[in-house]
């Protein structure tokens, strides 16, 4: 087990004393009842200070100055160690090179270790997140290409007279529009979300109303999809934003529809001790275990060979996330029996919710 830090430096700092006591102690007994009279065995003895006096108290005091120079020296190199370990990566990462981690110097100190390991998880996260930002810039520009390409295009034609104007036409270019404005109302509240500033209506809701309503709202790209729909909606009271569940329930749901059309889909709502949950799961394709912890990239799909039209923009899920933690709750997969694929989302739960803060208006909070 690994020492504390701070027990370390206080034993040694009582050490150190010791030391230093036992060496001015035991130095001048050893001079004066046994050296001063081998050394001077004609000198009569006197009380006032001697020249050899002051050089056996200099030696002394430079006896217990080298001790205590090394035991500190030792210490500090303990300490500083780890630090420039730390320090050496925490430049590279500075420079760009987002790779970089502090090494383990071989400290004694449990703290040493737990500064180079949450380091070393921090640095993790950024090397994920800009790994994860640059996907995404490239995603974007990627994901508005093909509308804009095709509404200049349109445009272009209708100027030139090379496309007659009709209702049909125009109707088209507004779906391309809508393509667009969805993308970026997807991309708008994901940003809020990392951002900590998603703003949220919180009123005590049942969520299960809220699953059938998203649900409601849904069927018929359920009933395109050849989707069968079971439900198992248990009354779940909450303090949410109902728009933002119903928004995430949709997101689950059209997942479903992209990924494991002709399948089953189950809704579950209910509590357990600690929190709320919403879960959808499928008797579709699944997701293999090494993908599962993708799932929630902005952008990623299973099937990178996807369009738009057929896998979404790969926000589905993310946004789900995002909506979740702006409820201080958590979206995961969790494991079914047999195959297919299970998303749930959790929220605290709400076990005593005051009786004049459910005669009030539902307010807006700010996640910071």
């Amino acid at each position: 087990m690994n020492k504390s830090l701070n027990t370390y430096i206080v034993r040694t700092m009582i050490a150190l004393t010791l030391v230093a006591f036992a060496v001015m102690y035991f130095g001048l007994m050893t001079y004066y009842f046994f050296l001063y009279d081998w050394l001077f065995p004609n000198t009569p003895y006197d009380e006032k200070w001697q020249p050899s006096d002051f050089v056996v108290f200099g030696l002394i005091i430079f006896v217990g100055v080298v001790s205590a120079s090394l035991t500190g020296w030792r210490l500090a190199q303990s300490i500083v160690r780890p630090l420039k370990s730390v320090a050496a990566a925490a430049r590279q990462i500075t420079s760009g090179d987002f790779s970089s981690r502090a090494q383990n110097v071989g400290s004694h100190f449990g703290e040493a270790h737990a500064l180079i390991n949450d380091f070393n998880t921090m640095a993790e996260r950024l090397e994920k997140t800009e790994a994860e930002l640059k996907y995404s810039n490239s995603a974007i520009a990627h994901e508005l290409r093909t509308p804009l390409t095709i509404l200049r295009g349109r445009l272009q034609g209708l100027m030139d007279g090379a496309y007659a104007p009709s209702p049909e036409l125009y109707a088209r270019l507004i779906v391309h529009v809508d393509d667009l404005s969805a993308i970026v109302e997807e991309l708008r509240t994901l940003a809020m979300a990392n951002a900590g500033k998603m703003a949220l209506v919180l009123e005590k809701i049942d969520v299960s109303e809220e699953v059938s309503a998203a649900l409601v709202s849904i069927e018929q790209n359920l009933a395109q999809a050849n989707i069968k729909v079971e439900r198992h909606l248990e009354k779940t009271p909450a303090m949410a934003d109902k728009t933002r569940i119903r928004q995430a329930m949709l997101a689950m749901l059209d997942n479903c529809c992209r990924y494991a059309a002709g399948s089953t889909v189950f809704l579950n709502t209910g509590s357990t001790a600690s929190y709320v949950y919403m879960r959808c799961s499928d008797t579709g394709p699944g997701l293999p275990a090494e993908m599962r912890d993708r799932a929630f990239e902005r952008f990623w799909r299973a099937d990178e060979s996807r369009t738009r039209a057929r896998g979404g923009s790969g926000l589905g899920l993310s946004i789900v996330r995002g909506i979740a933690r702006a409820h201080n709750g958590e979206a995961l997969i969790v494991d079914k029996q047999g195959p297919g694929f299970a998303v749930e989302l959790r929220l605290p739960l709400q076990e005593r919710i005051k009786p004049d803060l459910e005669a009030r208006q539902p307010h807006v909070i700010h996640r910071a």
